[in-house]
């Protein structure tokens, strides 16, 4: 088989592990890899280069994805289909693994609709694809985070101020879950609840009394009702661009004008995408890579590579793309165990 890869949509740590992953196992069964660049764009426009495991060698170390990104939707405008089709068939693609979250892989969906045969790899940073357990770039998104709150602990504590620190999260609240748990905050916004702006007071005044500082979590997808710069603007599939928002400074304007307590907000953004992936995401990263390679050599088609308990599996489109995974009730009664 020549087998095609792509890595779509945002991107994390542990992306090139996947693609090494998916280049050493064709090799070893005697197949070769072509890799589009740019996402669905290099499919689209015919932007590829050959792979070898040469070429891979060492991408297990490093973040970002050496292929490119993009969030090109390749059926969203009349005649793109028609030109992914052609550069399969220019090509001699007779499969294609397909790497990224809900958008890329419904992309992907729809191309194996159309007869193609295609495979999934689900990624993202906010651990919001439904049929897996974990998806890699999360843990390495997520220890990012709670380094940046462990910074911004020595300050608040040294000026007795409260600090907001916003993380990534459009529609999933877990990467400010897990930044908030483990990096012991005093109070965590979430997408999943609704905004208590008295209870967030409340337990800021309490923070503050009981040890000097406060320490506070927003998701950047919280709602906080309508406000001025909402961006409006959105992307190929549809999307809200969050970049304009400003959750985090939003709550922090909120905190002060409500409590009186001198008040910052840390926005890390990007750099939560950035830098080595962790042992845990080089691992699944890995062994999600090689499984979609196997799902091919089996045969199968339509199907994405899923975290089960300890097992890599496959699972058709569907089961993996039939909702958003969110926050759910036995995680925010944790979380609400260590309110101040």
């Amino acid at each position: 088989m020549k087998i095609g890869v792509l890595t779509g949509g945002g991107d994390c740590p542990g992306l090139n592990a996947a693609v090494r992953a998916v280049v050493y196992r064709a090799a070893q069964n005697g197949h070769g890899v072509v890799g589009f660049l740019d996402g669905w764009r290099g499919v689209r426009d015919d932007l590829a280069r050959p792979l070898a495991p040469a070429d891979v060698a060492d991408a297990v170390l490093r973040g970002g994805t050496m292929l490119g990104s993009s969030r090109t939707n390749p059926f969203a405008k009349p005649g793109d289909a028609e030109k992914v089709d052609a550069t399969l068939d220019r090509r001699g693609i007779d499969a294609l693994v397909a790497i990224g979250g809900d958008d890329t892989l419904g992309a992907a969906r729809e191309l194996a609709k159309r007869g193609r045969k295609v495979v999934g790899v689900p990624k993202t940073m906010d651990n919001d694809v439904a049929a897996t357990d974990w998806t890699f770039g999360f843990d390495s998104a997520s220890s990012v985070s709670v380094d940046a709150l462990e910074r911004l602990r020595d300050t608040a504590a040294s000026h007795h101020r409260a600090i907001v620190l916003e993380v990534m999260g459009r529609h999933a609240g877990w990467v400010a879950l897990a930044t908030g748990l483990g990096g012991g905050a005093d109070f965590t916004l979430l997408p999943e609840e609704p905004y208590d702006e008295e209870r967030l007071l409340t337990h800021v005044r309490a923070a503050v009394v009981r040890k000097g500082f406060a320490l506070v979590v927003v998701s950047e997808g919280v709602d906080l009702g309508p406000r001025k710069g909402t961006a409006g603007a959105k992307d190929e599939f549809g999307h809200e661009l969050l970049r304009e928002r400003e959750a985090g400074p939003e709550v922090a304007r909120r905190i002060e004008a409500g409590t009186g307590i001198e008040t910052r907000s840390a926005v890390i953004g990007h750099i939560q995408r950035g830098g080595a992936p962790t042992l845990f995401d080089r691992i699944l990263a890995t062994r999600m890579g090689a499984k979609a390679v196997d799902l091919l050599l089996e045969g199968r088609s339509g199907e994405v590579a899923v975290l089960r308990g300890g097992t890599i599996v496959g699972v058709p489109f569907d089961e993996a793309l039939r909702e958003n995974k969110k926050v759910g009730a036995e995680w925010l009664d944790l979380l609400h165990t260590f309110d101040a």
